[in-house]
């Protein structure tokens, strides 16, 4: 008992002092419906994962990548929210009664902002550009199907100048979904050739799309200004609005600090700002529309490295995941904006939830304890943590800088609640470049993040022995067997069952620990009209529009 009490006085601890900088920050709230010029719109965002080299689709596995770029790079089809898809850039497709190839009729009217021409040549430069080996893909590789071993992208084909084919090597149900998202999107094929270099830093004449806004000012680590491109005319099918776009210019300023991003909404400096703190949520005020999305995808998880260190035992994995009081703490943390995830897919991920394990485990130290002294971890040093042949039970915590205040709070309960049972847990944050040198090597013992996709695929590029973002370093014929199983068919019956079993899997031999499902959490002012949002709660601003105060 004294534990849970201990913990349940430190999130609250934590909970006021990150609501109390949040309100502070805010409080000089003067005029939050008056934006500075009518024709502009000024977008708070975290954005701290832009710099260094994170601007091209192509490359960047960020999900603020494609939210920043996608005001200036369209797609061949659009998903709707129901999931069904219609004409984009693309007119009409059809797809192989094998599933191996998929042809696109396109639109013959499309031009890139620097007047350049979008045709079958265009879509072909692009994929090519995606698995070229200089553009060191991760993320669009995989959507398109690609891996240096073991892919199943066959190559692109012109069939004429606004046809083109995509071919694969086996069927690949999870396609069109991927020619939907921003990082399938398409740059001139000029700035291809002349500006392959500088893709990743990005900026205007660089950064050139077909989209609604031209990228027209960047300044590193501050902002990224777009402008309306006053030629678009090529909306998806069904948009409520045509031409070029009703607001003149967008202005994203780049505010790591969640309680700045609050500050700039609720004193007017922004009329919208995303990555909002669940606990700030109440201080925003009436003024204000909060947008909340259950995020599809891989919820915020805990990858437990079984290649490296202690996690090699399956005991000490399932001692980790019984020794942690996951409920309480994000009941606290997240103040109901956000659930516990007991999964590793989200709920909202279409056609593969597993409802099942729900409440299918629970905070048990005892056992937890059991299992520890079953693996030898029998003697504790003078600091109280368990010791085998003289080593100390540890685990080295690699995350990224900046750290959210609720997954820093997260992290806080986690060595608290596991030091309880001799489990010393040490964080290790470092800055992106230095991150990823040691995850690229997987020298590490855990490390954490979620990643949106409407599509359970996502599973394959973190659990696939192949898989660029395999944190946990699962090599198992079986999962990779069933992750194959899953492209290769289209029935939603039979993809659901097999991510399914994937679910299960990991709920036996917990490679990775879920721990919370995320939301995307936006405040706007009333005076922005007609904003809507994709499927991963990012706002969309083509149909948007700024009126002055009520």
């Amino acid at each position: 008992m004294r534990t849970r009490a201990h913990s349940t006085s430190r999130l609250r601890a934590a909970a006021a002092v990150i609501a109390t900088i949040a309100l502070v920050s805010g409080c000089a709230a003067t005029s939050p419906n008056a934006p500075a010029n009518a024709n502009t719109l000024t977008y708070a965002i975290n954005g701290g994962t832009l710099s260094g080299g994170k601007m091209d689709i192509h490359s960047s596995a960020f999900q603020a990548t494609a939210l920043v770029m996608r005001n200036s790079f369209d797609s061949l089809v659009y998903e709707k929210a129901d999931g069904s898809f219609v004409p984009w850039l693309a007119t009409s497709w059809q797809i192989s009664d094998d599933g191996l190839h998929y042809t696109f009729d396109l639109r013959g009217d499309v031009t890139f902002h620097d007047g350049e021409p979008f045709n079958a040549e265009a879509v072909k430069a692009n994929f090519e550009h995606v698995v070229a080996p200089e553009t060191a893909s991760a993320d669009a590789a995989s959507l398109i199907g690609y891996a240096e071993t073991g892919g199943f992208y066959a190559g692109t084909e012109v069939i004429d100048e606004f046809t083109v084919r995509v071919n694969f090597s086996q069927p690949y149900a999870p396609f069109l979904q991927a020619v939907s998202t921003a990082k399938l999107g398409f740059y001139s094929p000029a700035t291809l050739r002349d500006n392959a270099a500088q893709l990743s830093a990005g900026g205007p004449g660089i950064s050139v799309g077909t989209g609604p806004y031209v990228l027209s000012e960047y300044t590193p680590d501050q902002s990224i200004v777009f402008t309306a491109n006053e030629n678009y005319d090529w909306a998806p099918e069904g948009s409520s609005h045509q031409g070029a776009p009703a607001i003149d210019t967008l202005e994203f300023r780049i505010l790591p600090e969640s309680s700045v991003r609050t500050g700039a909404l609720t004193s007017g400096q922004a009329q919208i700002a995303s990555d909002i703190t669940p606990n700030t949520v109440s201080q925003i005020g009436d003024d204000f529309t909060i947008q909340n999305v259950t995020m599809p995808g891989l919820p915020y998880t805990l990858f437990l490295n079984e290649a490296h260190g202690v996690f090699a035992d399956e005991n000490v994995r399932r001692a980790f995941a019984l020794g942690v009081d996951i409920g309480p703490a994000v009941e606290t943390i997240y103040q109901g904006q956000a659930e516990r995830a007991w999964s590793i897919l989200s709920p909202a991920t279409p056609n593969s939830y597993d409802p099942s394990l729900e409440d299918s485990w629970a905070f048990d130290p005892d056992q937890a304890n059991a299992l520890l002294d079953a693996s030898g971890w029998t003697e504790r040093d003078s600091e109280g943590y368990r010791t085998k042949g003289g080593a100390r039970l540890s685990a080295q915590w690699l995350a990224y800088t900046p750290v959210s205040d609720a997954n820093a709070s997260l992290g806080d309960v986690v060595q608290s609640d596991l030091r309880d049972i001799g489990f010393e847990i040490v964080r290790d944050n470092r800055e992106i470049a230095q991150y990823y040198e040691a995850f690229d090597a997987r020298d590490y013992d855990l490390s954490d993040w979620s990643f949106p996709s409407v599509d359970a695929d996502v599973l394959r590029a973190h659990l696939h022995s192949g898989g660029y973002k395999n944190g946990s370093s699962t090599a198992d014929p079986v999962v990779d067997q069933l992750l194959d199983d899953a492209i290769a068919t289209s029935d939603p019956t039979e993809r659901e069952a097999l991510y399914q079993q994937l679910q299960q899997w990991n709920a036996t031999h917990v490679v990775m620990v879920p721990i919370t499902v995320p939301t995307a959490i936006t405040a706007y002012s009333k005076t922005i009209e007609n904003l809507s949002f994709d499927l991963y709660g990012q706002p969309l601003f083509y149909e948007a529009s700024l009126t002055t105060a009520p």
